[in-house]
């Protein structure tokens, strides 16, 4: 796996500094708004460490970055100043920083013998990703886009790094010229890493894009719940179909898609998944990574755009929940609006539909309107399916293998004039066996 990109060794108290820069006056108000969800993200890292930890903030308004510490010299004498006074051990950046940034910013903002790290928005969600991964393909996914991201990013560190093989170093007959660093070995180490991280996740996802063809060969539809992170797409999955995941309040705390039976009112079965939470500025590597995962939402039939009512960011995060949806190819399906966590509101507001959608308010926790969302869930399907009753006569089984193959089957019974079948079945599978239906 990636190295860690921050570890303690005692429990002495520590400060995190948190770093923005903004690039008009008219983006402070957003870059304050990142900067809480910066400090969200890194209370999710340090885990258990939150006693220990106190956070700082800097914020910087200019033009463009500075080349080579992104923030501008005032700014880095301050942050050292920060770094002195309060013990801060980890400063993190809203930003991606390269790795000569990190490499200056380390160098001119650490205190005299700190162990001082500097890191990016990127890197912190990547060893978030790393803590809360538990399936193989879960870890596989991650440990491919930290080695990814990180392999550019090795520096070298004094001598070690720089020093040479061949006949300088060894004095072996045949190992002539000028041999190569440590930092070229390392990179050569991840590249083959890499490659047969892939191979393997390649074969994991042969078996889940099989698995999700049984599944539309079954022809069960899927609701694919989806969302920005912490939402409470696990809690709201947990409820309807008792899964008994994991499901916490803090960001990513799930990254497993997990795929249960739902019934809904009238019988008529679905299939519920849930899927990794989207951020704003989610890391490329990680949604080229967790592909095969997040196809879920690109596969399904119905969208569950989950959204926490009791947050005052709940437009931007929708806003960034539908764009990433349409960057997956998930875009123009049909879709609810799921305003959760309505048990923190006041008062629940009368809302029905957001533009051409419908939506409704609910409490995962307790349970509030979710016999209205399984209602609308079965109203959306019934646009595309009717439940239909069939008569086949014996001698038309082949009849009955099209309606299996095409349709849901619900129930069967053998009577004397035939065998008698309840399917959900759409307009095209209804009007091929038409002469068939009873009901």
């Amino acid at each position: 796996m990636a190295e860690v990109i921050f570890e303690k060794e005692n429990k002495e108290p520590f400060g995190v500094l948190l770093v923005s820069l903004y690039f008009s006056a008219n983006e402070a108000e957003e870059a304050e708004k990142s900067l809480e969800e910066l400090k969200a993200l890194a209370q999710t890292a340090l885990i258990g460490q939150e006693e220990e930890c106190e956070f700082f903030y800097l914020t910087q308004c200019r033009p463009s970055p500075e080349a080579a510490t992104y923030i501008g010299v005032g700014k880095m004498e301050e942050a050292a100043q920060l770094c002195e006074n309060h013990n801060i051990q980890l400063v993190i950046f809203d930003c991606e920083l390269s790795p000569s940034q990190i490499r200056n910013l380390e160098n001119g903002i650490s205190p005299k013998d700190s162990k001082l790290r500097v890191i990016d928005r990127t890197m912190l969600i990547l060893d978030i990703f790393a803590h809360h991964a538990v399936t193989g393909e879960g870890k596989l996914q991650v440990e491919i886009a930290q080695l990814k991201y990180t392999a550019p990013r090795l520096t070298g560190k004094g001598i070690e790094m720089s020093r040479q093989g061949g006949a300088s170093s060894s004095g072996s007959v045949g190992a002539r010229g000028p041999g190569e660093t440590k930092l070229e070995t390392d990179r050569r180490h991840i590249k083959r890493r890499i490659a047969s991280l892939e191979e393997q996740l390649e074969t994991l996802e042969n078996t889940r894009d099989t698995m999700r063809k049984q599944r539309r060969k079954s022809n069960i539809p899927v609701v694919a719940i989806v969302g920005y992170t912490n939402a409470g797409k696990s809690t709201l999955l947990n409820y309807l179909t008792n899964a008994g995941i994991l499901a916490e309040d803090k960001l990513f705390a799930t990254l497993d898609p997990t795929v249960r039976k739902l019934e809904l009112p009238s019988g008529f079965e679905v299939l519920l998944t849930d899927t990794v939470g989207f951020i704003n500025n989610l890391p490329h590597g990680l949604v080229k990574a967790f592909k095969s995962t997040l196809d879920e939402a690109k596969y399904a039939d119905i969208l569950l755009i989950l959204i926490d009512a009791s947050d005052e960011n709940a437009q931007m995060k929708t806003e960034v929940t539908e764009k990433t949806l349409a960057e997956l190819g998930a875009g123009g399906k049909p879709t609810i609006y799921v305003f959760n966590k309505c048990d923190r509101l006041d008062q629940i507001p009368e809302r029905s539909s957001v533009g051409d959608k419908k939506a409704v308010f609910v409490s995962a926790t307790t349970g509030y309107g979710t016999d209205e969302l399984l209602s609308i869930i079965e109203g959306e399907l019934g646009a595309s399916q009717k439940k239909l009753t069939f008569l086949f006569p014996f001698s038309d089984g082949g009849k009955l293998d099209t309606l299996y193959s095409k349709a849901t089957v619900l129930s069967v019974d053998y009577t004397e004039n035939g065998t008698l079948v309840e399917a959900m079945a759409d307009s095209k599978i209804s009007g091929m066996l038409e002469k068939y239906i009873v009901k």
